[in-house]
Formats: structure tokens, sequence, C-alpha cells
């Protein structure tokens, strides 16, 4: 009877325990909880403000030793090729940052990053470097350098730099955004969703009566928070995104559908119409198909509306995926690991981060083989494309933004040099090229660059040759010899064959002696990286 009792009594906490769960479901016959996502999708009316970071009764809050589910792209570092088999290096420009703040979260919870999370082309590209801006009307200006490899002084180091042109805050374009903000239950935590509130209200004190907002929201289904709204009625966007709370499972796919929506919907030809999607990139229900979210963002660029991506949180990180949706959405992708990162990204580089001037900017790089032996692009792994693509303007590339600077480093072997590639046997029924004319001329290579306007479907061409002066390391730029230390600290994180037999000692004494004039904390703060991470290789 004991036994029968206990059973009836689970029973019955059972029934009790499913029914208060149905409540908080949305069930038609109950209103949800004030602040619920579903309470949000009844209107600002429905919703009461929610301190979610509180931390109490917040769904599925990472806490620490809960389970990790972060994602990483494996990534296959380019090898050095020959320049008699492989003259030309063509790849997509990049202006993503995410590799570096995620990086420094790891590094400052006290351990290593993996390998995939580590994009060296995005640690380089982090930092603003002193690249004088277009002064021809061109969308960017180039600048080349080149100079003795620290890692590897027998070889070469080729910097190339574009500066995009400068636009004012109160001279760029007006704008149509449209927040697409995840409150899934795996958003709860104070470093996500608290911390998106706070990064949105950021951007919105930046904007001006030019400007409109509107908030979309996804959990297990999606809701319009708000409408496109004046950014003249501020108040009414933040109280918005004050009512925010997580809860419920993410259907990523069926917010971006309404977000694109909603922008359709509020179009402005010639301004700037972009989703700005807020997430952990957790996507676990509905379109998780990652090829069928991305043929939907790139139509949509296509027909002009950008994707900007911001990836928040700890824990189940989804990186690769919100990488490739920001690159195939025409914008770029941050990594916001607190609030001064959300002041860099969307505060001091506003202009930056909302206004594209040129799309599809493509690199093509041809060496002179009487100059050089062999090459490899550091970095650019995902980025780099077949040399047919350079010339077809319908392979999509990368985008810069308003004063955005893109850096590329080459490691090159001088012609006569020992090669670490595998050599490929005579071909039967070709022979080698015959040099021009032109390979025996002082250049070491001829840079040619791609692009479109934002609103263009024809590439522009423009072409530089490139002279080696022949300068030691220390005769660099100071810019030059900070972005060789982050590409070098980098490659030690990734463990790469070719870092040689450099430290992170060595990264540190030359980061700290090329500071240079920049006056902003941040590359004090890669030093102070630096040591971290030699720190944790010594344990």
């Amino acid at each position: 009877m004991r036994t029968i009792a206990l059973a009836v009594l689970l029973l019955a906490a059972g029934l009790f325990l499913a029914a208060g769960s149905i409540a908080f479901t949305g069930c038609a016959c109950e209103a949800p909880p004030a602040g619920h996502w579903l309470a949000m999708r009844m209107g600002p009316a429905a919703a009461a403000p929610v301190d979610t970071a509180a931390g109490a009764d917040i769904p599925r809050m990472h806490r620490p030793g809960e389970f990790n589910t972060e994602d990483y792209d494996h990534i296959v570092e380019n090898a050095f090729v020959r320049v008699a088999d492989h003259p030309l290096s063509t790849f997509a420009v990049d202006v993503d940052t995410a590799s570096y703040s995620n990086v420094r979260r790891f590094l400052n919870q006290g351990q290593l990053p993996p390998k995939g999370a580590v994009r060296i082309e995005e640690l380089v590209n982090y930092f603003r470097y002193d690249y004088a801006p277009p002064t021809d009307g061109k969308p960017f200006a180039t600048h080349v350098e080149i100079a003795a490899c620290p890692w590897a002084t027998d070889h070469r180091l080729v910097r190339i730099g574009l500066k995009g042109r400068e636009v004012r805050n109160e001279s760029r374009p007006a704008s149509n955004l449209v927040f697409l903000l995840d409150v899934s239950g795996s958003m709860g935590s104070p470093n996500k969703l608290p911390l998106v509130r706070k990064a949105m209200k950021m951007l919105v004190e930046c904007l001006n009566e030019n400007d409109r907002v509107a908030i979309a929201v996804y959990a297990g289904a999606s809701g319009l928070v708000l409408p496109s709204t004046s950014c003249d009625r501020k108040e009414e966007i933040v109280a918005a995104l004050d009512r925010l709370e997580a809860g419920g499972t993410t259907n990523g796919g069926e917010g971006i559908e309404l977000a694109y929506r909603t922008a359709a919907e509020g179009f402005k030809p010639g301004g700037t119409n972009r989703v700005i999607l807020c997430t952990d990139g957790d996507f676990n229900v509905g379109t998780t198909d990652r090829s069928a979210l991305i043929r939907l963002i790139q139509d949509k660029a296509r027909g002009g509306v950008f994707l900007n991506v911001l990836g928040f949180g700890m824990g189940n990180l989804k990186d690769g995926t919100l990488e490739q949706l920001a690159d195939k959405g025409n914008g770029s992708y941050a990594y916001v690991d607190g609030e001064a990162e959300a002041r860099k990204v969307l505060v001091e580089e506003l202009t930056g981060t909302l206004v594209t001037i040129a799309k599809d900017v493509k690199i093509q790089v041809e060496f002179n083989p009487t100059k050089v032996a062999a090459y490899r692009l550091i970095g650019y792994e995902n980025r780099l494309l077949r040399k047919e693509d350079f010339n077809d303007d319908t392979k999509d590339a990368g985008e810069i933004g308003a004063g955005h600077t893109v850096t590329a480093l080459y490691e090159i072997v001088p012609a006569g040099g020992p090669i670490d590639a595998p050599a490929v046997d005579p071909l039967k029924y070709q022979k080698a090229p015959v040099l021009s004319v032109a390979a025996g001329s002082d250049e070491t290579l001829t840079l040619k660059l791609r692009y479109k306007p934002p609103d263009g479907e024809t590439s522009a061409l423009l072409t530089f040759p490139v002279t080696d002066a022949g300068r030691r390391a220390s005769q660099a730029s100071a810019d030059f010899r900070f972005a060789a230390a982050v590409a070098s600290f980098g490659m030690l994180l990734r463990e790469s064959k070719y870092a040689g037999n450099y430290t992170f000692d060595a990264v540190v004494e030359l980061a700290a002696s090329s500071l240079g004039p920049d006056p902003s904390p941040y590359r004090q703060e890669f030093v102070d990286l630096a040591r971290t991470a030699g720190r944790l290789q010594a344990r």
C-alpha cells in the first residue's frame, strides 16, 4: 500500500509540474507572465520590465561546470606554394574582428583558445593602422610595405593595407535598421541578453532623427516587439529593449525571415538598410540547415538589405555559423565579450559598422618568379578564391565599411631560397612558361583589386606594381611591426609549424616596441594578452 501511495503522489506531482509548465508556454487559455518573450509579442502594454541580469529563474543559464557546446570550424592553415606553379594568389577581403575578442575572452578566463577559434586575419584586423585615406575619389586607398620577416629572418613579409573613405556620423545616409535579438533560453545569462540590451542602447544613442529602428525577437517563434520607429523617439526604443526576457528554444531561421520582411517594408533607397543579429548562434529548432539560411541571406543581400552579426556569451557559441552568415549577408561579424567591446563596435566604429563603401572587394597578387620563389598568405583560409573568380562579377567577396582598415600579410621566400613545399614533376605536354620582359624589372609583385559600389553589380579594377626596398624589420613602420606581432601571436596559438622558434616573449617584445601613436588602450591590452598566453602555454 505504501508503494502504491508513493506512486500516486509522484503521479500527482508530475501532473502539477506539467500544468505549471504549460501555463508558461503561451497556451491560448492563459496569458503568459509579464516580461516573458511571448508577452512581448502581445505589445508593450503586455510586458513589464524584467531584470534578466539578476539571474533568478533564468532558463538554461550557463553556469561554471555546465557542459560546453561551443562550435568552431576546422581551419587548414595556408602552406607555402611555389610561384612557378601558382603565380597568382586570390582572396576576398575580410573586416570581421570576432576572433580577437573571442580569443581575449578565453585568455582572460585562464585558458588557451581552441585552434578553430583563431582566425589570424581577424586578429590582425582588430586594430586600427595609420593608413592614409583616399584622396582620388576612390572608396579606399592602398598601402604596401615589405621588410624582413621577424619569425623567419631569411624570408620577407609583405603587408597589404587598405583604408576606407571616412564618413562622418552626421554625413552618413539615413538608416533603416532592424535589431533581430535572440531571446531564447540560451541567452539568459548576464553576458548575453543583458549585454545585448546595453549594446543596442549604445547604438540607439548614436542614431538621429533620420534613422529608424525596428526590434524583432525570436525564441520558439518570432515576433515584432517594436515596429519601425524614428530615432527621435529613443525612449520608446529603449523601453522596448528593457522589457526583453530570455526563454524558450531557438528558431533563428524564422526570426531572420521576419527581420528581412520588416527591413523590406521600411527600405530606404540610397540609405543604409541592415539587419543587426544579436545571438549566441544556437539555432536548435526550425530552419537549422545552415545552407538554407545562407541562401536566404544571400538573396536579401542582393536586394540591398545587408546583415551584421554580433555574437554574445559562452558555452554554446556557434562561431562558424555566425561568421558565415555575416559573410554571405554582406556584413561583418564581431564578438561582444563586454561593454567595452560593444562601445568599440557600435560607437567608436559606428559608420564602419553601418555604412558600406565598397562590396565584393577581391585581392589578387601576381608574384614575380625572378624575385619570389614561394609565398604563403597568412590567414584568410576561408576567404580563398580561385584565380578565375577574380574577374567573375557573380562571385561574392568581402565588404569594406566607411573608415575601415583591412590588412593582409604574405610571407615570401626570396628567389633561390629553400622552399618548404612539395615539388611537382615536370609536365609531359607543356613546357615551363616563358618569362616576360616585366619579369626582369625590379618589381616583386603586382597587386590587383576589384570592387563594386554598394549598389552596383559591375566591378572596377585597380592595379599597383610593388618593389622591395630591402628593409630590415627594425626599419619597418610601427604599424608593420605590430601587425607582424599579432600574426605571430595567432600562429603560436594555433601551434603553427611556420612560427619556427618564435615565442610569446618575442611577440611581447615586438609588440611593445611598436605601439606607435595609437591613443587607444587596445595595443597595450594586446601586449598583456600575449604575456598571459605565454604563461598559460608554459603550464
